[in-house]
Order: C-alpha cells, then structure tokens, then sequence
C-alpha cells in the first residue's frame, strides 16, 4: 500500500484518480485550500466504493503524511501551491496531471508554456523533488465510474529511469491501463496538448475517448 496526496483533489480528475487507487488498495489523501471541502470530497469519493481509504486534509497536512504527490490543480494555480508545498514535498515523487488548457471560439486549446510544458515547469519549481507527468488524458467521467473498466495508455515522460518504474508501478496497479514510456520530461509538453485534441474529439462525437499507442 502507497500513500497519495493529490493536490488539487477535489476536482474531477483528481477525484477519479482517488478513486481508483482507493479501489487499488492506496491510502489517498484529498488536499486542498479548504480542508472541509476535501473533507466533503473524500466523502463522496468513499461513498462510491466500500473500503476504500480516502480522506480529505489541507494541502500542508495531505503532503507532509504522504510519500507521492500527484499535482491536480489548475495550470494557474501550480506556482501559488509551489510556494507553500515545496519545502514540505523534497524528496517525494511528485506526478503532474495537469495539462495547460483553455476554452474559446468553441474549442478547447492548449496554452504556451514559457518553460515548455506543465510537467517542465514542476521540475523548476520543485528542484529538490523528482519529477513525472503523466495520466493527463484519462477521462474524469469514466474514472469517477467504478463499475466502468478502463482501457487504454498512460504517457509517462520522466528524466528518471527509477522515477519512470515507481510511475509504471502505480499505473499498472489501475487494471487494464498501460503504462508506456514516453521519454524525458521535456516530451510532456506533446502529451499535455494532446488532451486539447481528446477534448474536442470526445466533443464532437459525444464520447469519452482516451489514447492507445498500437505497435508499441
């Protein structure tokens, strides 16, 4: 059993991965700004699979209990967190989810990052931390769906052979989802982007569509 924090966690994706790796077996912990909203979040979360380990907690209290930490906010809101959570998280892996994203003209597009990517960027901001992105284009939908078997791959970009297996590890524990190494950091900022496209697509043809790499 591994103990998660997800920052950020009660949003729809963050809320989903707790789900799953609740069902995995995990200790998760909710984190946020406020501590009753994760409180109410991990609630939800708990009601919807029996024996499940998820709790809610301040963003400080999720951290300093944890040995993962998987970032779930909002592009804008990854340097605030940094600010407070940096000293709290050196040494621990920290996982990105987040895919730099916004909505105009009807469409979803994905925003320039001056560093090159989301997942870069936590490597600036975290310097004492090792470093993944990866799980960016799982659907909140299905994985907020127990009863729904997941299918498809997980891009893992890590600059680390040892971080990229912890990744692979967590992954595989999720039934059905491939782990697939997608290279160094630096080749996160294509997976980011990719879910701008997964949106628009799931968009315009009434789906839930994920990612597979055939081949591989």
């Amino acid at each position: 059993m591994k103990q998660i924090a997800i920052i950020g966690g009660t949003g729809p994706e963050g809320k989903g991965l707790a789900l799953r790796f609740g069902i995995a077996g995990h200790q998760v912990i909710l984190g946020s700004r406020n501590q009753s909203r994760a409180e109410e979040a991990a609630a939800e979360i708990t009601s919807l699979a029996s024996g499940i380990l998820v709790t809610g907690a301040s963003n400080e209290e999720a951290v300093s209990k944890t040995e993962i930490v998987i970032l779930s906010v909002p592009f804008e809101g990854l340097k605030p967190v940094s600010t407070t959570l940096e000293p709290l998280t050196r040494g621990k892996l920290i996982i990105s989810i987040i895919a730099p994203l916004e909505f105009s003209a009807g469409q979803m597009h994905a925003v320039n990052v001056e560093e090159g990517s989301a997942g870069e960027l936590t490597s600036i901001l975290f310097p004492e931390s090792p470093i993944a992105a990866a799980f960016q284009n799982l659907s909140a939908r299905d994985l907020l769906n127990p009863a729904l078997e997941l299918h498809g791959d997980v891009a893992i970009c890590s600059s680390s052979e040892a971080v990229m297996s912890q990744v692979s590890s967590l992954v595989s524990d999720i039934p059905k989802l491939r782990p697939v190494n997608a290279g160094p950091l630096s080749n996160s900022r294509y997976i980011e982007e990719l879910t701008a496209l997964l949106i628009n697509l799931n968009k315009l043809h009434k789906t839930h569509s994920t990612i597979q790499f055939l081949g591989i």
